[in-house]
């Protein structure tokens, strides 16, 4: 009956978006649309992990809907193998910090930053 799912965040700049996930945080473009014209939605994987991007604008002439984009109730999750030099390297591209990289349980090690919507994004590895 289901086959498939992925996270779509609303977006005010798309273009934006595509810098922050595909160029810094390696995700791979899978899909984009429409194929003429202005961007409106952008699917990217990382692993196997599928996060779509939509413009505001969309959601509104589409479904009839008002988004919000980044506003609190989620948080996208980022492995990676080193927190430290993963937020360094955000860090100097101009990402905002929320929390810099802090040890949690589980033998975690953990930062939050914010995607350029003010998404919240968590970056997590284990702790050597």
């Amino acid at each position: 009956m289901y086959t498939d799912a992925l996270v779509n965040l609303y977006t005010r700049d798309i273009e934006a978006g595509l810098r922050f996930y595909r160029d810094l945080l390696g995700f791979t473009e899978t899909f984009r649309a429409p194929a003429g014209g202005a961007l409106e939605h952008v699917e990217l994987r990382l692993g196997g992990f599928t996060l779509a991007l939509g413009t505001v604008e969309a959601a509104r002439r589409v479904h009839g809907v008002e988004a919000t984009p980044g506003a609190p109730g989620l948080v996208v999750v980022v492995w990676t193998d080193d927190v430290d030099a993963a937020f360094e390297q955000l860090l100097a591209a101009g990402v905002p910090v929320v929390k810099p990289p802090h040890d949690t349980g589980n033998n975690n090690r953990n930062a939050l930053l914010r995607d350029p919507d003010g998404t919240l994004v968590e970056l997590v590895a284990k702790r050597a």
